[in-house]
């Protein structure tokens, strides 16, 4: 059975069943099928939620605080030299990370948004790393975070597909996968970095500031193919 998603607040077992189903199922779930998890009416879903999009909505508000609790949890322990002291069991990182996975494949609006969310999320999160000591500052916070956040997640999807596990229903077979074939390789990039010198990204980011003869000129900074999108105010 799933474990509850965000043991930090008091369980609600209709959002453990809508989080479970939507994790399950995605954008596909009903209201009828979540309702008959829950052991109640769908009309009592609509009642409280007003819509299958409402009771989404509530779902990835428990689900990004469940995510960020644990990251800013992991920051502290790895602050204190401890780091996954506090990790969560398989059952529910699994729900977590499936949940996730979904709102990828659905593609819509709202999957869109929970992302932007995700983003969001991380910089805050990677904020924290940065003022306890455990990652360095960047010169572009909001990229960096975006990228990571990005590149985590298309990691975690490409290698639940490849290992047949996105629709696992054992918890420790997705999970052993990401920390044996995601994690150490991510942390050592991480630790030790990947090119010897700054020497190449200092020229890539003068090619895109003053490109040689013949070159197309870089996108603007507000255009969406900037590696650097200008903040919004």
């Amino acid at each position: 059975m799933d474990a509850p998603v965000d043991q930090g607040v008091a369980a609600d077992p209709l959002l453990d069943a809508a989080i479970a189903c939507f994790a399950a199922e995605g954008a596909a779930a009903t209201l009828r099928g979540i309702g008959s998890r829950a052991g109640v009416s769908a009309a009592l879903l609509v009642k409280r939620f007003g819509s299958k999009d409402g009771l989404r909505a509530a779902c990835d508000e428990v689900v990004l605080a469940r995510i960020v609790r644990i990251k800013e949890q992991n920051v502290r322990d790895a602050a204190r030299g401890s780091f996954l002291s506090h990790a969560p069991g398989d059952a529910e990182q699994s729900l977590l990370v499936r949940y996730v996975i979904r709102a990828i494949v659905d593609g819509t609006a709202t999957s869109r948004d929970f992302i932007e969310a995700m983003v969001d999320d991380a910089e805050r999160y990677i904020a924290l790393a940065v003022d306890q000591g455990v990652a360095r500052p960047s010169r572009d916070e909001r990229a960096r975070a975006r990228y990571l956040t990005l590149s985590g997640l298309g990691a975690v999807h490409l290698e639940s597909l490849l290992d047949g596990t996105a629709q696992e229903e054992d918890p420790g077979a997705l999970m052993d996968g990401i920390r044996r074939r995601i994690a150490p390789p991510m942390l050592e990039l991480f630790t030790h970095g990947f090119f010897t010198d700054g020497t190449i990204l200092e020229d890539y980011l003068l090619f895109i500031t003053d490109p040689p003869t013949g070159h197309a000129p870089p996108p603007p900074e507000d255009h969406p193919g900037s590696p650097f999108p200008k903040e919004s105010p």
